[in-house]
């Protein structure tokens, strides 16, 4: 992290992590085999979530060791409800060694069935 970053709390946004409109990101998890994570609450989960997802809570004590059981050779399509943790999750992807991650941009409030 830079020090301008870290004054200032800017996301720096890795090369590795893609942020996908919805048109684009619903395209993608339906056409392709991938890894859908939900990063919200459970409670968030059960209001609605995108069909097929899977919910590992950002806010968990697990939340490393479950994400660190996904395919690192599989794309990773990850969202929360605006944007902000599943930003923090892909960064945490990253660390981990994955390299291909897609972010809902706006999150599952910008979300369209």
């Amino acid at each position: 992290m830079s020090l301008f970053s870290f004054l200032f709390g800017t996301q720096v946004q890795n090369s590795n992590i893609k942020a996908l409109q919805p048109e684009t990101f619903k395209e993608q998890i339906t056409r392709n085999n991938v890894q859908l994570i939900d990063v919200r609450t459970p409670n968030e989960f059960k209001s609605g979530h995108i069909k097929n997802a899977k919910n590992i809570d950002f806010f968990s004590k697990s939340f490393s060791n479950d994400i660190s059981k996904l395919n690192k050779e599989k794309p990773v399509y990850v969202y929360c409800r605006s944007g902000n943790r599943s930003n923090k999750a892909a960064n945490q992807l990253i660390k981990l060694g994955f390299t291909e991650i897609y972010d809902l941009k706006g999150g599952f409030l910008n979300w369209k069935e």
